[in-house]
């Protein structure tokens, strides 16, 4: 195995690169990204650098020094266009084939639009420079509508509330965040954003843009009102970058398809968020856009193409900041788990909750509260019984602070 090729040079193809160099191994290295800027940290994009808190520069993984050090051929600039897994090539956009031993895919996502979207004043956010340009228009003091309550949504609308900005939030759902955090939880963060000034349309989805000379103006709902807007951020979900590889051979569904190993064919590995493997800790197939994850699979999946053989089996850990509000999660949430306090009270905006699913604690919930979070983290470790959390005592659905000094001492040992 002389040459590896890594495609993606993100988190997780940056961390792969600095795990196959930890580890020793010293052959051709060829690390192939599609942006011309060097690997950057994505969750300071729909924040700090959102509102100017933080410099563009500072969103930068490695200095150029530690880029060097790698003694990796960076292909930046340099999209990959297709795989031939027979005689072992990565076709680029320029024309050029790396030739490669062994590769690891870490391509990473693409944002999702709605059709007819293409105006000035509708953005999306998933680069440095989508960051960027936002800002931007954001300078402007615009009427900002925001479409989609997710994670990336409502990070967006609450940095243009910190801005100064008026700011609608429009949700086909519900409630914000639904997925996978459920009624209750979103209904929180609702809460949340509206004592911010944030205006909340829930449960109406988006018919059209308005526009006038390719400028948005405005978004129609599906009730017919319209929303004024100067500018509109489409936060409409995303889709695996796996574009480039079909035709390959691999199995592609809602990813590259991989074993518990991280490997989607002999010599070839993927991670974060193009990656779709068995995590045999929960039983079940996911993929994680998370930046947590996208830094443990590389690790995981450079490992194993070294020959390793270790399952990759994560309790998946993700978060988001809005506002003064840090929301910090262990686990899976699935839609039809049970919900269940364990201390703290909402209505005081520090608290933590578990999550039940198929008769074991499944996740958990920390609302500013991260040090009890970490020591709940076992509970999702050690698949502890849902009873362990029920019969801890009496809990309201949204309220209580007896239920976590019940539960611990039985349940998690000592604490620090």
């Amino acid at each position: 195995m002389k040459r590896i090729a890594i495609v993606g040079a993100s988190a997780a193809g940056l961390t792969a690169a600095e795990t196959l160099r930890g580890r020793g191994w010293d052959g051709h290295l060829t690390l192939i990204g599609d942006e011309p800027r060097p690997p950057y940290d994505r969750p300071p994009l729909s924040k700090q650098i959102l509102t100017g808190d933080r410099p563009a520069e500072r969103a930068f993984l490695r200095s150029p020094h530690d880029l060097a050090r790698l003694e990796a051929d960076l292909r930046l600039g340099q999209p990959a266009t297709a795989l031939d897994v027979a005689h072992r090539r990565v076709h680029l956009g320029a024309g050029e084939t790396i030739r490669f031993d062994a590769l690891i895919i870490a391509t990473g996502v693409t944002p999702c639009r709605l059709p007819d979207t293409d105006l000035a004043g509708v953005h999306v956010l998933r680069t440095l420079d989508d960051a960027l340009a936002l800002r931007a228009a954001l300078l402007a003091g615009p009427r900002v509508v925001v479409v989609g309550a997710g994670f990336l949504g409502t990070e967006v609308a609450a940095a243009a509330r910190t801005m100064g900005l008026q700011v609608t939030l429009v949700e086909p759902e519900p409630v914000p965040v639904r997925r996978p955090f459920g009624d209750r939880i979103g209904a929180l963060v609702a809460d949340l954003h509206r004592a911010h000034g944030t205006r909340l349309r829930c449960g109406t989805p988006v018919r059209r843009l308005r526009s006038t000379g390719g400028q948005v103006t405005g978004v129609e709902l599906g009730d017919g009102t319209t929303l004024p807007a100067d500018v509109v951020v489409m936060a409409v979900g995303s889709v695996p970058a796996t574009g480039w590889l079909t035709g390959s051979g691999l199995s592609l569904a809602d990813g590259v398809v991989c074993d518990a190993w991280c490997r989607a064919a002999p010599g070839i590995y993927a991670a974060g968020d193009v990656a779709s493997w068995h995590n045999p800790h929960f039983g079940t197939r996911m993929r994680l856009e998370h930046r947590t994850n996208a830094t443990e699979q590389a690790i995981a999946a450079a490992g194993n193409l070294l020959g390793d053989a270790t399952p990759f089996a994560p309790v998946p850990y993700f978060w988001t900041d809005q506002y003064d509000t840090r929301i910090q999660a262990y686990g899976i949430f699935p839609p039809d788990a049970d919900l269940r306090v364990i201390s703290g009270d909402p209505s005081n905006g520090r608290f933590t909750a578990a999550y039940g699913h198929q008769g074991v604690v499944a996740g958990v919930l920390g609302w500013n509260n991260p040090r009890e979070l970490r020591t709940l983290r076992q509970l999702v470790v050690e698949r502890a019984l849902w009873t362990t959390v029920t019969d801890a005592g009496p809990c309201p659905p949204l309220a209580g602070d007896r239920c976590w000094e019940s539960i611990r001492p039985r349940t998690l040992g000592v604490y620090s």
